[in-house]
């Protein structure tokens, strides 16, 4: 079986995407990326109403994707086609191409209704990253309730890219870790209260990286009485700097409903012990308290880290179990050497 890889990434991430995506071929599966991104900036359809527009108007640049992938779907006899990161497949096209066809949702509730619910008839499959969904539903409650028959939970995972893949545990754990606390990700207002809050009780021994512009930044440090200016890190840097810090703490935007994100497992896979919120579901990704610790309030993640910087043998066996879950249950290249039967699997069905 042939499954084309669809998604839109640029650099340095597109080449390990493109590289682990194709290393997951076995003998029965194939996997071929394939980089929409290429082709048009997402940022002109990240909303289905701008992918409608463009659609109608039956824009170049778009056009152009279409002919290509048609172009790959008959060249390589493709049997699937896998979209992730932003799908810039209007349905009136995806009705024309003759494959099953499988969209992966990969940011949760907060765009579900500018970039996923609209197109879930169009697709004879959707991969799901997280249990979670909202107050009232769980994600699978929620897909059920859009009439979406065909489901599969398929977390995310790591990247060879984002560890130190060719080392064993001893030596991942024999490095020294003179980083506190680290925390890198984008600067979201929803995460700035704990950031700041963090950063003030810790000061130099929180190391905070991220993507942020220096309006954001401006806003951070202003309203948050200046807690200190957040510059971004190259990727390069990412395994340098996991592998000097001991806690790396982990924030989701709308913390319980959108657990699951690759820093859940970027860390531990880089001998980091966590603490992350995520309430209930975080224990559909690791076994909280013993793989991984989880806060509720600032308060309470601020106690935890000063205990778990006092006490190193206790944060030591959390961080190894941690590791040792990431490096058995969520690799990519793992994620997706068991995604191939489940698509056989509904392709045989599907053709009945």
């Amino acid at each position: 079986m042939k499954i084309l890889y669809s998604f839109n990434k640029k650099g340095v991430v597109e080449v390990f995407w493109k590289n682990e995506i194709s290393k997951a071929s076995t003998k029965t599966n194939e996997f071929i990326p394939f980089n929409h991104g290429a082709f048009i900036n997402p940022q002109k359809y990240l909303r289905a109403q701008l992918l409608d527009n463009l659609f109608f108007e039956k824009n170049n640049e778009l056009m152009t994707l279409y002919v290509e992938i048609e172009k790959k779907i008959k060249e390589e006899k493709i049997d699937a086609i896998l979209v992730d990161n932003a799908n810039p497949y209007h349905p009136d096209f995806l009705k024309k191409l003759n494959v099953f066809k499988i969209l992966r949702t990969n940011d949760g509730p907060l765009v579900e209704y500018d970039r996923y619910l609209p197109y879930y008839h169009a697709f004879d499959m959707v991969l799901y990253h997280s249990p979670a969904y909202s107050p009232e539903a769980n994600m699978k409650d929620h897909l059920d309730y859009c009439g979406v028959k065909n489901y599969h939970l398929w977390k995310f995972g790591v990247f060879e890219k984002m560890y130190s893949f060719e080392k064993n545990m001893e030596d991942v754990f024999s490095t020294k870790r003179d980083i506190d606390i680290i925390f890198v990700g984008a600067l979201f207002p929803g995460k700035m209260p704990l950031l700041a809050k963090v950063k003030k009780e810790f000061s130099s021994g929180f190391i905070l990286h991220g993507l942020g512009g220096w309006k954001k930044n401006l806003y951070f440090n202003v309203m948050y009485k200046f807690p200190g200016w957040v510059s971004p890190v190259n990727y390069n840097e990412y395994i340098p700097l996991y592998e000097r810090s001991k806690i790396g703490i982990n924030t989701h935007i709308r913390g319980v409903y959108t657990v699951g994100n690759y820093r859940l497992f970027d860390l531990p896979a880089n001998g980091i012990m966590q603490i992350s919120d995520g309430g209930k579901y975080l224990n559909e990704f690791f076994k909280v308290g013993e793989e991984i610790e989880t806060y509720k309030t600032t308060e309470e993640l601020i106690d935890k880290i000063k205990y778990y910087l006092k006490n190193e043998s206790a944060r030591e066996r959390i961080a190894k179990a941690g590791y040792n879950r990431v490096m058995s249950d969520h690799k990519i290249g793992s994620r997706l050497k068991e995604l191939g039967p489940i698509i056989q699997q509904s392709l045989f069905v599907n053709s009945k």
